[in-house]
């Protein structure tokens, strides 16, 4: 199964000359990390980090998420990257992991690793092979362009959470953890997710700081809480509960958040705004 783009042309150019431009601006941007890292080499069984990155167009939160890309280039490239992400299409299954075949971006093709991909299935009580929800999902896709200019030497497990539930997001971790002790694979998982959406800037920062704290504490109950309590509205917070409680799994107990800004730090307008932020977990 080939997945082409869905999204080129408008959440990152489609042009590979001008998407690399595009891409160093996002890091050496002045809410970026202001240097264009250099490939570390990773020789080892347990990846030290996961990440947790927003998925909007690279003019909003390209530059957030070139923090969390900045500690993955800095601790070298693991075998496999397990991509979370939100469902925004409603097709597809609860979890659907895309187990087979490549994704296409504008700098190439990545391989998706169908070994460690069936694993999660079989073992997941909720997972799915799918591909229905992946092919206009665009919160997997935009992460790739981010790997790819550093590298293709990795393979991918795409993963969308239709159902982002404390019972999915558990099951989904577990799945994961045991896939990867049996495979013996080395994998960092990035949780892909925006914070809250279309608030003013006042409400968006004291909303999202609350979710930034549940996960800054490692925290995925009171995350999953909080965020149906006051109606939050994270896309992501089923990947990012997954993300947690595997971190956990495997002696991962701390998380930083890198960076937060809003749409609105971008464009000027205030009244109606999305977070974004970068976190690391480690």
């Amino acid at each position: 199964m080939l997945r082409k783009p869905a999204v080129n042309g408008l959440f990152y150019p489609d042009n590979p000359d001008n998407l690399i431009k595009v891409i160093e601006n996002c890091f050496l941007d002045e809410s970026g990390v202001s240097k264009i890292p250099k490939l570390n080499i990773f020789d080892g069984d347990d990846y030290p980090i996961h990440i947790m990155v927003p998925h909007a167009g690279y003019q909003y939160s390209g530059a957030i998420a070139a923090h969390g890309y900045c500690n993955i280039v800095q601790n070298g490239f693991p075998e496999v990257f397990i991509i979370l992400s939100p469902n925004h299409t409603g097709l597809g299954s609860e979890v659907s992991v895309f187990n087979e075949g490549e994704w296409i971006t504008p700098l190439g093709s990545v391989e998706v690793d169908n070994e460690f991909a069936d694993e999660i299935v079989s073992i997941s009580d909720i997972a799915t092979s799918d591909f229905s929800a992946h092919i206009r999902e665009h919160s997997i896709e935009v992460q790739l362009p981010f790997l790819q200019y550093f590298s293709n030497d990795f393979k991918i497990v795409p993963i969308t959470m239709g159902s982002q539930t404390f019972t999915a997001s558990s099951d989904l971790a577990k799945a994961i953890f045991e896939a990867g002790k049996k495979l013996g694979k080395s994998y960092c998982v990035i949780a892909s997710t925006d914070l809250s959406h279309f608030n003013n800037q006042e409400k968006a920062n004291k909303v999202d700081g609350f979710v930034l704290e549940d996960i800054e504490e490692m925290n995925e109950f009171k995350l999953f809480e909080e965020v149906i309590q006051y109606n939050i509205t994270m896309c992501g917070y089923g990947p990012v509960m997954t993300a947690i409680s595997l971190s956990k799994m495997s002696g991962k107990n701390n998380c930083e958040i890198l960076a937060y800004r809003t749409s609105g730090d971008v464009t000027g307008d205030f009244s109606s705004v999305v977070g974004y932020a970068s976190g690391i977990f480690k």
